[in-house]
């Protein structure tokens, strides 16, 4: 496919950096704005990359952004905000105003390629501000003429430098036992090096016509409890020599305080009862696993197996490290 000029807004993240690298590496100039240019400084020296530092709530330069595009992705999503109802202004921001205003912008400017990153369990009725916002955000996209939108709704995505499972192999070098909340929730977690595929095959591959109009479900091809994900993190992390610590399922109300005092500590939370709400829907694909179709060039997702334990474990850690910058052409 021919050479193409995309925006990614929310490129400077744990999947934004990544999927910028692969359209950098397939020759596609790519601009990723920032609000600090410090933030996306792993970025700059990619070739036919340009990082702008600027406001993407704001509408000009939104425009300024857009015009001229082939394509705009938006990965922008939150885990916390305000509380409010259906959910909070920063929830409403983040998800729903800033994609509606993405897809004005590409409407203005005769943009027509969108792909945006949703959630599985996306609703606007759904149980949590989290899942309510994103699932007025999709509405906000497909209610906009003018654009070929593809959608996609990961469950919860691993892969070297992840806020999730490395979280929880930390939790358990510093604590010998893990209460947790939400123990049966389930999960289908999808390697970052595959949504990443999925996004780029979606924009550049051989049949990425086909996904225009399309909502896809991303998941690994096993189902995890989030006890047993608490478990292996701890057990690759080589915590405990190998056995990871205790995990203690709360029950409901238990949980709910927990979050509540989560909530309370300075910074982003570990947990929150918004979290706790989008819990209460399992984030496991609703067709046959793994969740993939041959458009996206993904016939057989990476299992946590293959690829946790040699960025959990810390006597790989260097070697996965040196393999990652060699495939990134580094």
């Amino acid at each position: 496919m021919q050479q193409q000029n995309i925006l990614v807004i929310g490129g400077s993240g744990f999947i934004g950096s990544r999927l910028v690298n692969a359209l950098s590496l397939g020759n596609h100039f790519v601009t990723v704005p920032t609000r600090r240019r410090q933030r996306a400084r792993h970025l700059v020296q990619l070739p036919l990359v340009d990082v702008v530092e600027t406001d993407v709530h704001d509408d000009a330069r939104l425009d300024r952004l857009v015009a001229g595009r082939d394509a705009v992705v938006n990965l922008v999503g939150i885990l916390h905000g305000r509380r409010g109802q259906p959910y909070g202004a920063d929830f409403a921001r983040a998800h729903v105003e800033l994609p509606r205003r993405i897809a004005a912008a590409c409407a203005r400017h005769g943009v027509r390629r969108v792909v945006h990153m949703s959630a599985l369990g996306a609703d606007p009725k759904g149980p949590s501000m989290y899942l309510r916002s994103k699932g007025d955000g999709e509405a906000a996209l497909r209610a906009q003429s003018g654009i070929d939108l593809t959608i996609f709704r990961p469950s919860v995505v691993f892969g070297p430098g992840d806020s999730f499972l490395n979280t929880f192999a930390r939790l358990q070098r510093l604590f010998p036992l893990v209460p947790l909340a939400g123990a049966n929730t389930r999960f289908a977690p999808v390697y970052v090096g595959d949504v990443v595929s999925a996004f780029v095959n979606s924009l550049t591959g051989p049949h990425a016509r086909d996904t225009i109009g399309q909502t896809y479900e991303l998941c690994g091809p096993k189902v995890y409890t989030l006890a047993e994900l608490v478990r292996l993190a701890g057990q690759w992390a080589r915590v405990g020599e190998g056995c990871g610590r205790i995990v203690l399922p709360l029950p409901d109300a238990l949980g709910r305080l927990q979050a509540r005092l989560l909530e309370l500590v300075p910074g982003e939370p570990l947990m929150s009862r918004d979290n706790l709400d989008s819990m209460k829907v399992d984030s496991v694909c609703s067709g046959a696993l793994p969740g993939f179709v041959p458009a996206l060039g993904v016939a057989h997702p990476e299992s946590l197996e293959a690829i946790a334990p040699s960025y959990l474990d810390p006597r790989r850690q260097e070697s996965e490290y040196d393999a990652l910058r060699a495939t990134a052409g580094r």
